[in-house]
């Protein structure tokens, strides 16, 4: 009996010995990382010559506390950031599983039970005679109950003889990191579209005053032409084109109300507040700032793009399809499993207890594949084929980037300089309107050239709101397309995973979009 255990023990060592040294196996994987095609220079205006800074401090440099009160509520009322929270937990369990995966796994089980034995025993044949024909006194009857208690472990672990297991949770792992960046990326496109919104709705409100302006002013026009074709000193036509030009002003003026009540209701919907409030709060805050020069965007384009977290998701994409290839590669090749227990029984009848202990190592299995009709090379074929998508979404989304950023330091250049010509026109058109409306008034222009001086001021008025709104989009879209202050080493770092989901957006939007 002690050779035979020991011949079993031995048998298990061996065995458990090849399998860890067969696990360093492991089948080559396609490139978890490739080169994407990037340009050595901008081919934009670089703001200050170029200088890399983190965008942390974007919206505060506004110094417009109601934006990052409305970006923070805008995160919280988001159903795309929490969505995206539900992904980065979701990853995380699903790593958790797939590391979980290359342990032993150990089972512990209890069982108890009670019922009649199922032997009856008397004395023996010979000596029936002397104690009776019925009697049974020196054994178990068929009624004796018997109570059976019973615990034990048991063991089961998969060699990873060629890598699939490992496979799998590199995989997790990188599903995980890309998770949590495009959480960061759902921020930073909330925080992006909030203040276009919130830009928006300021630049409504600077038309809606032109409008008002220019309404009241034709209005009175109107009023005085009026007068004098009533004391026949204009003649009616004249009075009828100033009516005229004060309803189409009221029109405009009419339409463009409607407009900012639809603008202020995108707004609510975005940031959760009542509208009241919202209302309350905006008519508390200081009129719109002149936006501060922009002075972080890094020289080289490969420093600026690798701080946006949808180019590193997608690059994260590259390494996780690389991953399932390893694993599906790897399920074509043998598995082997080693399994083992260890118990106790105890047994109790008419007072008498009776335990027993047992033990086993294995059976110690090997699963080699043979005939699938082909299903495991298609899966290994399907998986390279998610590769080579992945490959070609980073770097498609990496030229996205750099067009994004230029694009933006094209728009946010050109209306810089475009923002004095406009200043000095509705300067010099307003000095125009106001000499040919005093000459008007003193009977030396026509009417027709005051309501064409009036209507030139009015272009140029509703340019310049244009161009600022213009300008704040441009301005937005350079921090949007910079990453919106996500750093690439503060997602890697081993605090990020705890701070992404405990920190509440309210307190991130400070610091980071």
């Amino acid at each position: 009996m002690r050779k035979l255990r020991f011949r079993s023990r031995l048998t298990a060592t061996l065995c458990m010995g090849v399998g860890i040294g067969l696990s360093g196996c492991s089948l080559t994987r396609p490139p978890a990382q490739v080169e994407a095609p990037m340009p050595a220079q901008w081919h934009a205006p670089l703001p200050h010559g170029g200088s890399l800074a983190s965008l942390a401090n974007w919206w505060s440099q506004l110094d417009d506390p109601l934006l990052v009160e409305l970006i923070a509520a805008a995160e919280v009322a988001s159903p795309n950031v929490a969505s995206a929270a539900a992904r980065v937990a979701e990853a995380r369990f699903t790593r958790v599983q797939a590391g979980a995966a290359l342990l032993p796994s150990l089972d512990g089980t209890a069982s108890a039970s009670r019922g009649p034995v199922g032997v009856s025993g008397g004395s023996p044949s010979g000596a029936g005679a002397g104690a009776g024909s019925g009697s049974s006194s020196g054994g178990l009857s068929s009624s004796t109950p018997i109570t059976t208690l019973q615990a034990g472990l048991q063991s089961k672990w998969e060699v990873d003889l060629f890598g699939r297991l490992r496979a799998d949770r590199d995989a997790a792992e990188a599903k995980q990191n890309s998770a949590n960046a495009k959480w960061h990326d759902a921020r930073v496109a909330v925080a992006a579209e909030t203040a276009n919104a919130y830009f928006a709705e300021r630049a409504c409100q600077q038309q809606l005053r032109v409008s008002e302006s220019d309404a009241r002013s034709r209005a009175e026009t109107s009023r005085l032409t009026d007068l004098s074709a009533k004391a026949g000193f204009t003649a009616p036509a004249d009075a009828a084109l100033a009516r005229a030009s004060a309803s189409d002003a009221s029109g405009r003026l009419t339409q463009q109300r409607a407009q900012c009540a639809v603008q202020r209701k995108a707004l609510v919907a975005l940031s959760g507040i009542d509208e009241s409030t919202l209302e309350q709060k905006l008519a508390a805050a200081p009129a719109q700032r002149a936006l501060p020069a922009v002075g972080s965007i890094a020289s080289v384009p490969a420093e600026a793009i690798s701080q946006r977290p949808d180019v590193y998701a997608a690059e994260l994409g590259v390494a996780s399809a690389s991953a399932d290839v390893g694993s599906a590669e790897a399920e074509r090749y043998p598995k082997l499993t080693v399994s083992g227990s260890i118990g106790r029984s105890q047994y109790r009848v008419s007072g008498a207890r009776q335990s027993l202990e047992t033990w086993t190592v294995g059976p110690v299995a090997l699963t080699v594949p043979l005939l699938d009709g082909g299903a495991r090379k298609a899966n290994v074929d399907a998986a390279k084929a998610r590769y080579a998508e992945a490959v070609s979404l980073y770097r498609a989304n990496v030229r996205q980037a750099v067009r994004e950023v230029e694009e933006a330091l094209v728009n946010l250049d050109a209306t810089n300089t475009r923002t004095a010509d406009a200043d000095a026109a509705v300067k010099n058109y307003q000095a125009s309107f106001d000499a040919a409306q005093a000459r008007y008034s003193s009977g030396l222009a026509s009417l027709f050239e005051l309501e064409d001086s009036r209507r030139t001021l009015f272009s140029a008025q509703t340019a310049r709101v244009s161009l600022q709104r213009e300008r704040t989009e441009a301005w937005v879209a350079l921090y949007r397309s910079m990453g919106g202050g996500w750093n690439r080493q503060a997602a890697q770092g081993p605090s990020f995973e705890s701070s992404s989901m405990t920190t509440s957006p309210a307190a991130k939007v400070a610091t980071s979009p």
